[in-house]
This record gives C-alpha cells, structure tokens and sequence, in this order.
C-alpha cells in the first residue's frame, strides 16, 4: 500500500511545503502535534493511500481541535491508516460499525467531516465537492487544486505531489 501526507504551512503569510511520514503516527492527536511543529498559525495536510481517498487535517495555532474532512467514509472499513487518523473525529460510524448487517446494498461514497475546512482559503463547500467528485480527478489532484486555490500550488509541487 501506498501512503502520503504532504502538508502545507502558512506563517507570517508564506507557504512552506512537508512531506510527513505517517508510519509513526498513532492517531489524529500525533498528526495534529507533527502539524502544530510545522507552523503555529495554520496547517493542512493531505492524506492519500493508494489514490483511493483524500483526508484532510486542518490544524489553526496551538489551541484546538483539528478539523477533519475525507472524501469517502467507506475507506474506514477497508484502511487501518483512515481508521486510525479519522474515525475518531468523523460523525461516521466506525469501521466495525460501518456495514449494516440488514442491508446488502453497498454503502455509496459519500464524504465525511468538516466540509468548510478550507472556505476561508479558496476552497469553500461546493467547490471542495467538485473537486472530490470530478472524474478523472486522483487525490494529488485534488490537494494540488486546493493549494493552487490557497496561492501556494508551486511549493507543494516541490516535494513531489
């Protein structure tokens, strides 16, 4: 399986662009400790296993929660990297959970989370699901949109995504 984590920092107004490796992290709290390292004002990073899904954390400053958005919760019943990060903080049930045992019909890709994570840097609700829903799209493209839509596409292009 193929697994990444690139994160994008703003400090003092200037993007800086990290590769994180996710084969320490135990759960959102690590990540959002990693992330809190990379920059005290704001932090995002994109998650991708196997070009199936995107997760994406949202860390503001050294106070609070992350904010958590994956653009398909199906992936917490087949990935232990999207359980462990995710299902913690998504109103989604978890992946023991997640099929319902009455129903044959497949669960429909749907995604999970704060869905206005990004609004306030390019990227508001609607567009956030064109991107995730455009054919053809893989999840580098779609946090490579994203970074373009916060003004730092080039830097993130630095570190390979």
């Amino acid at each position: 399986m193929t697994q990444r984590a690139n994160a994008i920092g703003r400090e003092h107004g200037r993007w800086s662009a990290h590769e994180i490796d996710l084969d320490e992290v135990e759960d959102l709290d690590a990540l959002a400790d990693l992330m809190r390292d990379i920059s005290a004002e704001l932090v995002v990073t994109f998650v991708e296993e196997d070009e199936e899904y995107l997760g994406i954390v949202r860390v503001d400053g050294d106070t609070g929660d992350p904010r958590v958005f994956l653009s398909d919760h199906r992936v917490l019943s087949s990935s232990p990297l999207a359980d462990r990060l995710f299902a913690g903080a998504l109103a989604v049930p978890s992946s023991t959970d997640i099929e319902d045992e009455t129903d044959d019909t497949p669960l429909s890709a749907a995604p999970a989370g704060d869905i206005e994570l990004l609004a306030d840097i390019g990227t508001d609700a609607d567009a956030l699901v064109e991107l995730i829903t455009e054919e053809g799209l893989l999840p580098a493209d779609v946090a490579s949109a994203i970074s373009e839509r916060a003004g730092c596409a080039d830097i993130l292009d630095e570190i390979g995504n």
